[in-house]
């Protein structure tokens, strides 16, 4: 079971343990992470003091940073704004930049097919049901209803749910009042391992607070360190109740990895 602390004495002890590490991989999830849940995307931005411990970290030498994200990478890209060395995984994991050699999306032309499919049917599902709203994804389309009426939010993801049903073309998921749809089968597990492997990291820090972030939880060896913020079942060893107390966990993280005397790469 998650223990809840609010950077206890064992949470502080924790970040400090891991900041010895040889090379830290610092992986963190966008939105209700690093940045608020806001009713419009496109508005969110990273709590100040999240994107300049995010940028101190990346600053540092044998310290990887990376967000992982169910955000389309251009949409990752636009709110975050994250510091250049920052390896990106968007759709959760979906779409990866891990420099200027990270090879381009391409769906085959059945994906094609099926996503447009897709689209169709959450385009039907938005026309008759109020305040909700569709996301395009490079390989899949999200169905968001945090704005509708609990009955027009529940018909909605029923309506795509029956119309998609039984179809192994899709690989459906849900989160905060979103039901994502994606022709491509990636988790921020499946993500996390591989952001582990190509940076060679030693020890690897997640924070997340979806229940699509439990696949990175998960994915956590030991001698990592995972952090549930907010509410709601998981399987990380700690938990924050709120995006407001990341910033201190980062800046224990900058501090004790700083007086490991590392050099700065900026």
């Amino acid at each position: 079971m998650t223990q809840t602390v609010e950077m206890s004495a064992e949470l502080r002890a924790a970040v400090i343990q891991l900041a010895q590490t040889p090379h830290l991989l610092v992986a963190l999830d966008f939105d209700g992470t690093m940045a608020p849940i806001v009713s419009r995307a496109e508005d969110a931005r990273p709590l100040p003091r999240s994107a300049a411990a995010l940028t101190a970290l990346a600053g540092l030498e044998s310290t990887t940073t990376a967000l992982v994200s169910g955000r389309a990478l251009d949409s990752l890209r636009a709110v975050a704004t994250p510091p250049a060395p920052t390896l990106l995984v968007g759709s959760h994991g979906a779409e990866t930049y891990w420099g200027p050699d990270s090879p381009v999306l391409e769906l085959t032309a059945e994906q094609q097919s099926a996503l447009a499919h897709a689209r169709d049917c959450v385009a039907q599902a938005i026309n008759q049901f109020p305040g909700t709203v569709a996301e395009q994804k490079p390989a899949g389309v999200v169905l968001h209803y945090r704005l509708a009426s609990d009955t027009d939010g529940s018909a909605a993801v029923e309506h795509v749910n029956k119309a998609l049903a039984g179809d192994p073309a899709f690989h459906i998921s849900t989160g905060k009042k979103v039901l994502e749809i994606s022709v491509l089968k990636a988790d921020k597990g499946q993500s996390l391992t591989a952001l582990r492997e190509f940076s060679g990291a030693t020890a690897t820090f997640f924070a997340g607070d979806d229940v699509t972030d439990e696949h990175a939880f998960s994915a956590l060896l030991p001698g990592d360190l995972g952090i549930k913020v907010g509410p709601g079942s998981s399987t990380a060893q700690y938990r924050i109740q709120h995006e407001d107390e990341l910033p201190e966990v980062l800046e224990l993280l900058v501090e004790a990895r700083t007086e490991l005397n590392l050099p700065q790469i900026f």
